[in-house]
């Protein structure tokens, strides 16, 4: 009797193990989550106005020239801004930054102490600015997003400069680097500097926007191409700017800088961007 009970005791707890089993198996099982990183969207509006936009949703706008001929957009038409990159103090390059962040409230990161000032004087809020003197090497944290100025082999002249802001100082490009690690060198007005070859080493940019105007030799940006792919295996495309929807006869066109790519032995692929189209950027 002793070991029919025992037998007994042990059939029910088995019938109780299967049964939870069974329990358990019908319940929704929790679903793995899959962190999914964003990418890094860019559009351009015509000669050197682009619109980045990070991971986390933070935007960026270079050179904002509303009123270039080929624009497809207008002050109106940006809500949303939280930093503005500023390459030097050419109207091409300002263009409607000061009245863009009077709007929006975005910080303005310009190249050149001399611009800061004048800009301060036309109203733009100090708080605003973030490079008070502009120079190369200094660097801003937009959120998780790091922004480095740096140097270009260009002038900076005021259009109406001032008694305190007669020249606009140093000019400058930028290196992007987002919240991704996706990084993004764009140029400003620079001609080809050994420089380039430091910031490829440094910062390892995956895309170069390439200064292209109409006078610009092809070799020049060639050999910008070329600097900003030593020690850099990132760098997978580059993008013109500064040019014409309808190329002036005579100017500088992508077909011509590829020939002098060519000559230079540099096989990065040009990406010709469509004005407002927007171009997804990943590694």
């Amino acid at each position: 009797m002793g070991l029919s009970r025992r037998v007994g005791r042990l059939s029910l707890l088995a019938a109780a193990v299967v049964l939870a089993i069974g329990v358990i198996a019908l319940l929704p099982m929790p679903t793995p989550s899959v962190a999914q990183e964003g990418a890094v969207t860019l559009e351009w509006f015509g000669w050197s106005h682009f619109r980045l936009t990070s991971p986390t949703g933070k935007v960026i706008l270079t050179n904002p020239f509303t009123t270039n001929p080929d624009t497809t957009i207008s002050v109106d038409d940006l809500t949303n801004v939280d930093l503005i990159l500023v390459a030097d103090a050419h109207g091409d390059e300002l263009g409607q930054a000061i009245p863009i962040a009077q709007k929006t409230g975005a910080k303005v990161a310009a190249a050149g102490g001399g611009l800061n000032t004048w800009m301060i004087e036309q109203g733009l809020p100090q708080e605003q600015i973030v490079f008070r003197f502009g120079t190369p090497g200094s660097m801003y944290r937009l959120g998780d997003i790091k922004v480095d100025l740096v140097a270009s082999v260009h002038g900076s002249e005021i259009g109406k400069p001032s008694a305190t802001a007669p020249y606009g100082g140093l000019a400058g490009g930028f290196v992007v680097r987002f919240e991704n690690g996706y990084t993004v060198y764009f140029q400003g007005s620079s001609a080809a500097t050994s420089d380039m070859a430091l910031w490829a080493d440094m910062y390892k940019p995956d895309l170069a926007i390439f200064h292209m105007s109409a006078d610009h030799d092809p070799m020049d940006v060639a050999m910008s191409l070329k600097l900003m792919s030593t020690n850099n295996p990132n760098l997978k495309m580059a993008m013109p700017h500064h040019h014409r929807v309808q190329p002036a006869p005579g100017a500088t066109t992508v077909a011509d800088v590829q020939a002098a790519m060519a000559q230079l032995g540099v096989s990065v692929p040009i990406t010709e961007e469509v004005r407002s189209e927007v171009y997804t950027l990943t590694k």
